[in-house]
């Protein structure tokens, strides 16, 4: 297994409960480094690299506490996840009070450590990049006309990822750790951010890039259907299984298969999905034969999963379990400062492709996209570029905006956003639907006017109950 360039210690008198730590670290793909005492952690030389301190509270000599004490006097501290075998209620307070970021319980579940060990690394790495930007994020460079012909530079993206901003440094550095484990990802976002490109880079860089990339889309395949596209079925398994069909689980054997709009599954689906997920073992619909197969798993959404598992729309076992290493995707709201770059990027892309002659992007018209709200996110940006070069008659780019009409950005951020509550969400989307007279579809229609699929919102409507005079 190859390494991700993370480092994570592990400091622990107990040489089997130290080494044991050590092998689950390294299975996922994670270097680390282990210690029999506070003393000797110490004395260590640390190379300058993301990471965590995984820290036995009951040490001989310096105990955990001591240690977190010493490191947050010797500059930035690790993340530290506690490890204790009495689960002391008043030393976990006062361990999480001085910077903990988890406090744990021998005998420790090894998925609850890896995620404590994930969060830490992501941290650690968000942490690395907020401090080499010198709070530069979020803020645009003086805006001036832009030369198509200046080449674009693409070092530090992965494949049709594009940015240069402190959000998006974190989420390749996050996908560089990741990518070479096989662990599960959630990917978290609003919808037109990209989610779909992460999971493709993870794939890229992953050991299992010769394998097949399978896609599945949730929100997009009818409910009764499917259990079907996801194992398989049998002949005569249903009215119309005319012959034996393999599912993507089969098909993305020894490569990735992506579950997007994930938070769609619908809840009598969910324990199969679990199984197959955890177990890696399955029957097709209609059969009785257990299929084995050897799959990584990375699941998308831009709805907030844990609201779903407190009000019983999403099994908690199921989210748990796709929780292993969750990253957010940021809305462009808060990458302004890779608007210019994303814009000369489509722009370059559709203009050679149409056989346009744009060769520059007036000031003026960055000046509009990068003061947008762009609640359609990268999608929409798209979107109206490939608009504005197709309706541009010189060689300078002519920006043709959105016009949203009296829809307000909180309304538009009211359903994209993560922590979106069932009763709000329903309002949103009546809302939405009242706005377009009850048009769903087309560049008027409700889903446009939320930056969503017209599948997706039709998706939504159904499970919100919300009345079908609306087509």
């Amino acid at each position: 297994m190859s390494d991700t360039g993370a480092l994570v210690y592990v400091v622990d008198d107990d040489v089997s409960a130290r080494e044991g730590v050590a092998r689950l670290i390294r299975s996922a793909g994670v270097m680390t480094r282990t210690f029999a005492s506070g003393e000797e952690f110490l004395a260590a030389p640390r190379p300058e690299t993301p990471g965590c301190l995984v820290l036995d509270v009951n040490l001989p000599g310096l105990n955990g506490l001591d240690v977190q004490e010493k490191l947050a006097k010797s500059g930035p501290q690790l993340p530290i996840v506690f490890l204790t075998g009495h689960g002391d209620i008043p030393m976990s307070v006062r361990a999480v009070k001085a910077g903990a970021a988890e406090f744990l319980t021998k005998p420790v579940d090894d998925e609850a450590l890896m995620s404590a060990i994930w969060r830490c690394i992501t941290s650690s790495v968000e942490e690395e990049i907020r401090s080499g930007q010198n709070g530069r994020n979020g803020e645009v460079s003086k805006l001036e006309e832009i030369y198509l012909d200046d080449e674009i530079c693409l070092d530090r993206n992965l494949g049709n990822m594009v940015g240069q901003g402190l959000g998006f440094q974190s989420i390749l550095k996050s996908i560089q750790i990741v990518a070479p484990t096989d662990s599960t990802v959630l990917v978290l976002g609003e919808t037109g951010t990209g989610k779909e490109l992460v999971a493709q880079a993870i794939h890229e860089l992953s050991p299992r890039r010769k394998g097949n990339f399978v896609k599945v889309n949730c929100a997009a395949i009818p409910a009764s259907l499917l259990e079907s596209e996801l194992f398989g079925h049998e002949k005569g398994s249903f009215t119309g299984a005319v012959a034996q069909k393999l599912g993507r689980f089969e098909l993305a054997h020894k490569g990735t298969l992506f579950l997007d709009e994930i938070g769609e599954m619908p809840l009598e689906l969910q324990p199969k999905l679990l199984r197959a997920i955890q177990d890696q073992e399955f029957e097709r619909v209609g059969g009785t034969r257990t299929i084995r197969t050897d799959v990584r798993f990375v699941a998308a959404t831009n709805r907030d999963l844990k609201a779903m598992v407190d009000e019983n729309e999403f099994r908690a076992d199921l989210y748990y379990r796709l929780h292993v290493f969750p990253m957010s995707v940021p809305p462009l709201r808060e990458r302004r400062e890779d608007i210019p770059l994303l814009t000369r990027y489509f722009v370059k892309k559709h203009a050679q492709r149409m056989g346009r002659a744009i060769d520059r992007i007036p000031a003026s018209a960055m000046e509009a996209l990068t003061r947008y709200a762009w609640p359609g996110n990268i999608r929409e940006l798209q979107n109206v570029l490939e608009r504005s070069v197709i309706l541009t008659h010189g060689n300078a780019l002519e920006i043709i905006m959105p016009d949203l009409g009296e829809m307000s950005g909180s309304h538009v951020l009211s359903i994209c956003g993560s922590k979106t509550s069932p009763s709000s969400e329903r309002q949103a989307i009546i809302k939405a639907l009242e706005d377009a007279n009850g048009l769903v579809g087309g560049a008027s229609g409700a889903a446009a006017r939320l930056g969503l699929k017209r599948t997706t919102l039709q998706s939504r409507m159904r499970k919100l109950n919300i009345a079908r005079q609306y087509r």
